[in-house]
């Protein structure tokens, strides 16, 4: 039988047990021929000089290329059984400390044929972790394949180079337990050399065009390279190729919606948005004003507007928002807003309707001669709380609808769907979002608005099918924010200093938040944990285990009872009640509450002007992104924000480094590049996001930022001179196959 990219891998795995071949689903996610094959090393050893050891610290994992300096057999007497027993004890000699590595053997013949194998001057790969005994450095339990032992080493299972044939450079690849490097560089090399040719996806012309190496070079340069030269030309060929196929969808999609039709909303048949400029006590900033005349232009189009707007927390998005919901109204539409949560989409209502004043209550007799109506419209409200708001959204009264997801439902109809406006979009999935565009008559008008800031690659990788606005300047009366860690592994004592701070703030009359990572104390605590991945000396110690972290319910009677007994401290989390969350947000707002101890519920959104503090308990918990938005929260009211990071992270470690990132910037770009560069390479959409794989397999959106550019210059090019790729089948296919899997339902921002 043929062996191709689509066979089982089990094709290619020859002797290797049960155990071990389940291992390389299960464990590496390799299900098919072409799977191993796009499982790539992550580095190289070099098999002609002993690895360079810099800093070696207990606990390190180390994979290195070694020479045997010292080699001994020992006996003594096992306890347990008293019988002589052996033991193999030999050094290893590396480009930096020595490495002591101790083999036992149940016998004579065993011990003797291990130490022929670790016998002086034999040199080969070794990996294992480092540890410290009698003043000596260890390396404890070693894996290892030893160069040139041929069938002898075989005979115990672990000689590989019957089939393995070292060159210079010695592949290592991203292990699970139970499988050595050695174990899928075998099953490489067979794969290799018995499957049928590579079936090429990229057209010869491209390919000589933009410089790109045939596929089949490309995976032998990856899996079996002469040289680093060689390995680079292979990875450019595979991320140019992910890069393509990427670009090629999204042009596809904004070509397609091109072609759709929609109603142009000119804003020709009313007043409503020049009343509303009248009226505004403040001058747009220029960013609010460039970015209103490009959303103008697309509403202008006969075809559907598809724009992600991005800015700074207090950039004033919303504003801008609504002057475009407005100039749909003034067409004779209605847009809606979508909110993630109840919080936020009472915040959304509580903020239109101020800034709109009478102009929100058109048909009331509260109303202006030009106004229009805002309805919300949320899954808490009960049958009769719905019933107006749904026949005035129906009638096309309501010009303005707030909501969360009860938008969605089916009862939910407009007169005349214009604009859909999505906040926090990512929170939403795809047929979330167009259960509420296919309740237009015609494609309706799509504003995407997200507080993260979002690099040029990401953006042009993840949301490519969608034109990009920014605003990068903040509005006049946003104070500078002071963020500082508070580091309880150093300094435990200075948790006391925090709470006097607090006491401080409320003293002065202002209002503090305290967020905590999790709502309750028997709540399960979600692992951060990392994929498995293969033992490298550069690889970081794990982190000293923290304690149990913070709990809303609990601190919330830990605070009112001791440091801040005597302040009006309240909870508030996403399990409560939506008329206790909106009761206690507005109490909030009234300053009846001094100190809110809270979820990320109030992440985004939340706009309380006389809050100056925010003490952020295990902020190491939190990701970047996530901190800079809960920071956002305080010092919107003209007064100076402080943000306290709290945490037991130790100094030096990646979540130190995470928090003290955040500490050193209030820009948000910046922290989004920072964000981006401390993760893992694949983890640009994230796995949770998508619903299951990683979002790329070798693209990096910063370091092959040249290489997404290029691809979508090439994309445009092929698209332009053939929309269906007819000239280029395989290509076509790649194309289909990601526009149908996960990764295209979640990079589908419609």
């Amino acid at each position: 039988m043929a062996i191709t990219l689509d066979s089982p891998l089990t094709a290619v795995l020859g002797a290797a047990t049960p155990a071990k071949r389940k291992r390389f689903a299960a464990g590496l996610g390799l299900q098919t021929v072409g799977d191993l094959l796009r499982h790539f090393p992550r580095r190289y050893l070099e098999t002609g000089s002993l690895t360079r050891i810099d800093n070696l610290r207990i606990g390190q994992l180390l994979c290195v290329v070694g020479e045997i300096d010292e080699c001994e057999i020992k006996t003594y007497t096992d306890r347990r059984s008293g019988r002589t027993a052996y033991r193999v004890e030999a050094v290893l000699r590396t480009g930096g400390p020595r490495l002591k590595m101790t083999f036992f053997a149940k016998n004579q013949g065993t011990a003797g044929w291990q130490a022929r194998r670790v016998a002086v001057g034999n040199r080969g790969v070794f990996l294992g972790k480092a540890d410290r005994f009698r003043d000596q450095w260890q390396l404890v339990n070693p894996a290892m394949t030893i160069f040139g032992m041929g069938d002898e080493a075989e005979g115990e299972g672990d000689g590989v180079e019957d089939v393995l044939d070292f060159g210079p450079l010695f592949p290592i690849y991203p292990l699970t337990k139970g499988v050595e490097t050695w174990d899928i560089a075998r099953a490489v090399t067979f794969a290799r050399q018995v499957m049928e040719p590579v079936p090429e996806l990229l057209p010869d012309a491209l390919r000589e065009e933009y410089d790109v190496l045939g596929i089949q070079q490309a995976y032998d340069w990856v899996h079996q390279p002469d040289d680093r030269d060689q390995v680079a030309l292979a990875h450019h060929r595979f991320r140019f190729e992910e890069a393509l196929v990427t670009q090629l969808v999204l042009g596809r999609r904004r070509r397609a919606r091109q072609a759709e039709g929609a109603t142009a909303r000119t804003g020709g048949v009313g007043n409503v948005l020049a009343a509303f400029d009248a009226r505004l006590p403040f001058e747009l900033t220029a960013g609010q004003t460039a970015v209103g005349k490009e959303i103008d232009h697309d509403l202008a189009q006969p075809h559907p507007m598809n724009r992600l707007l991005q800015g700074e927390v207090g950039s004033g998005k919303t504003l801008v928002a609504l002057r475009a919901m407005l100039r749909v109204v003034d067409s004779g539409g209605q847009a809606a807003l979508l909110a993630p949560t109840e919080v936020l989409a009472q915040q959304h209502y509580r903020s239109i309707a101020a800034m709109l004043g009478d102009l929100g209550e058109g048909g009331t007799i509260f109303g202006s001669g030009e106004g229009t109506r805002v309805e919300l419209l949320t899954g808490s409200m009960g049958k009769t709380q719905r019933t107006g708001p749904l026949s005035r959204i129906a009638s096309g009264e309501a010009g303005i609808v707030i909501g969360t997801h009860a938008l969605l439902q089916d009862q939910v109809m407009f007169a005349d769907l214009g604009l859909v406006v999505v906040d926090e979009q990512h929170r939403f999935g795809v047929e979330q979002r167009a259960a509420l565009t296919d309740k237009a008559a015609a494609p309706p008008h799509l504003l995407v608005m997200t507080a993260t800031p979002i690099p040029r690659t990401v953006a042009m990788t993840v949301f490519g099918d969608l034109e990009t606005s920014t605003l990068t300047e903040l509005p006049a009366g946003r104070a500078p924010i002071q963020t500082n860690v508070v580091p309880l592994a150093e300094q435990p004592g200075w948790i006391g200093r925090v709470w006097e701070r607090v006491r401080e703030e409320v003293g002065k009359g202002h209002q503090v938040y305290v967020v905590c990572p999790r709502i309750s104390g028997d709540e399960h605590e979600a692992g951060q944990v990392d994929a498995v991945d293969l033992p490298d000396e550069d690889a970081p110690v794990e982190e000293t285990p923290k304690p149990p972290a913070a709990a809303v319910e609990e601190v919330v009677g830990r605070l009112a009872r001791g440091p801040l007994s005597g302040i009006r401290v309240t909870g508030l989390h996403g399990r409560l009640p939506a008329d206790e969350k909106d009761a206690t947000m507005r109490a909030f707002a009234a300053g009846e509450v001094d100190v809110l101890v809270s979820t990320t519920v109030i992440e985004v959104g939340v706009d309380v002007a006389n809050a100056t503090t925010m003490v952020i308990l295990d902020a190491d918990r939190f990701g970047i992104s996530q901190l800079h938005q809960l920071r956002g929260r305080v010092g919107r009211g003209g007064l100076p924000g402080l943000c306290l990071l709290v945490t037991h992270a130790e100094a030096g470690s990646p979540s130190r480094e995470r928090l003290e990132a955040v500490a050193s910037t209030t820009d948000g770009f910046v922290l989004s590049r920072i964000d981006l560069e401390m993760r893992r390479e694949g983890d640009v959409l994230g796995a949770s996001q998508a619903g299951g794989r990683s979002s790329l397999e070798n693209l990096r959106v910063l370091r092959d930022e040249d290489t997404i550019v290029t691809a979508r210059q090439a994309a445009e090019g092929l698209l332009d001179v053939d929309a269906d790729l007819g000239q280029a089948p395989g290509l076509a296919a790649a194309v289909r196959d990601l526009e149908q899997s996960q990764l295209a339902e979640f990079v589908d921002k419609s």
